[in-house]
């Protein structure tokens, strides 16, 4: 989102500006450590403090800033076809796989977001984009399961993958991002066709199945 600062006078010399103190706080966070500040990637980026304040006015903007975006309605080739498992595992698989490949961004987003003095208003791990994007893998299933059930299985398959999934996988069990990944698929798969088939049971096998569960 673009400032006041940027809209006026000269945009095109401070879009760059803008781009290259992305650019040198996406770097800064892929070297790990703390998230940089504002006034870090200034001097990464052979910025002035006071020049990279009229752009990101807090940590905060500067590091949702440098979150990568996937600006997509849909994470599913168009040759797909209608088959909710596939479709699903489909989505999944990229969505993971865009983990991966931005893994400190989202690492720092992470911990951004679990900051008790963080403001939620636009922290992309608090949006639930990835809700909107299963649910969009999930449509041919709405011939056997409700608006309100793909929702519901939507934001399950969403609770068993992205980084807070992959932070537990990889740090606290102790597997490799590979292994991570197919576990991640392996829960989402589980997910759908627990759902799939307990839709088609018959009402008392459904009825049952939740009593013994609950």
């Amino acid at each position: 989102m673009s400032t006041a600062y940027e809209e006026s006078g000269r945009t095109r010399q401070k879009q760059r500006t803008r781009t290259d103190l992305i650019a040198a706080a996406r770097t800064l966070i892929a070297q790990g450590g703390a998230a940089p500040t504002v006034e870090e990637t200034a001097l990464a980026a052979g910025v002035s403090r006071t020049t990279a304040y009229r752009y990101f006015s807090s940590q905060e903007d500067l590091l949702v800033a440098a979150h990568p975006e996937v600006d997509r309605s849909s994470l599913l080739p168009a040759d797909i076809g209608d088959d909710p498992e596939l479709r699903l595992l489909a989505a999944v698989g990229v969505f993971v796989d865009s983990t991966l490949e931005a893994e400190p961004q989202q690492r720092t987003m992470l911990r951004l977001s679990l900051d008790a003095t963080t403001t939620p208003r636009q922290l992309p791990l608090r949006q639930g984009r990835a809700i909107g994007w299963f649910e969009d893998a999930l449509a041919p299933a709405r011939t056997q399961l409700s608006r309100a059930e793909i929702r519901r299985l939507a934001i399950a398959v969403r609770s068993a993958v992205g980084i807070e999934s992959l932070v537990w996988l990889v740090d606290v069990a102790g597997l490799s991002r590979a292994a991570a990944k197919d576990v991640m698929l392996s829960s989402a798969r589980a997910l759908v066709r627990d759902a799939l088939s307990a839709s088609s049971a018959p009402p008392r096998a459904r009825g049952r199945g939740r009593s013994s569960r609950g």
